[in-house]
């Protein structure tokens, strides 16, 4: 089985996202529309979806780097702000919309709190995990047929040239005999002059 070190993360967050949409503990607020991500953003996203796609992206985050709390998580999200001429500034991620996340995956049984262990915060549970994991396999068995069958392609090609080689050098017309052009004789041969 395949755990998400073995696939693309930007391609499982984008599947994981599909997958959260399809339950029903994972909803976006009304506000979702309007709202920026973080103070250094100028505008909402334009993907309709991208609080699915920030779900799973924090999903993902806690299984890599769990338990991990709401500020390091804000800081990981967060980015410099363009601020005209004045150098650029580091800004964190807005924690309102990281909260609300965190809350509906623990809802969904994904994540859970940790206070025990030496660091605080979230951590991802076996559900959370085996989500995540299953969504990977998928993606590496699909990534490893789609790779056996460019390998059938290209020994099918390999296959080919060799007779197309042949055709090649039987259609090829005969060369042409070389052509010798005179070389012009030195400038003093040509004047007549002698030392």
């Amino acid at each position: 089985m395949a755990s998400i070190y073995d696939v693309d993360a930007n391609e499982l967050i984008e599947k994981a996202a599909i997958e959260l949409k399809k339950t029903e503990h994972i909803k976006p607020p009304v506000w979702a529309d309007y709202v920026k991500t973080g103070v250094s953003k100028e505008r909402a996203p334009a993907n309709k979806d991208w609080w699915y796609i920030r779900a799973a992206a924090i999903l993902r985050t806690i299984y890599r780097m769990g338990p991990i709390g709401v500020s390091k998580i804000r800081t990981r999200y967060g980015s410099k702000k363009a601020r005209g001429f004045k150098p650029k500034h580091f800004y964190s991620a807005s924690g309102n919309i990281i909260r609300k996340i965190l809350q509906q995956l623990e809802k969904a049984g994904f994540l859970k709190k940790e206070e025990k262990s030496l660091r605080k915060g979230r951590l991802i549970t076996p559900a959370g995990k085996s989500f995540l994991d299953k969504i990977a396999t998928q993606m590496y068995k699909g990534a490893k047929k789609d790779i056996e069958t460019e390998e059938r392609k290209i020994e099918v090609k390999k296959e080919e040239k060799p007779k197309t080689e042949k055709n090649k050098e039987e259609k090829k017309p005969q060369a042409k005999p070389e052509v010798k052009k005179e070389v012009p004789k030195k400038a003093e041969e040509k004047t007549g002059a002698k030392k």
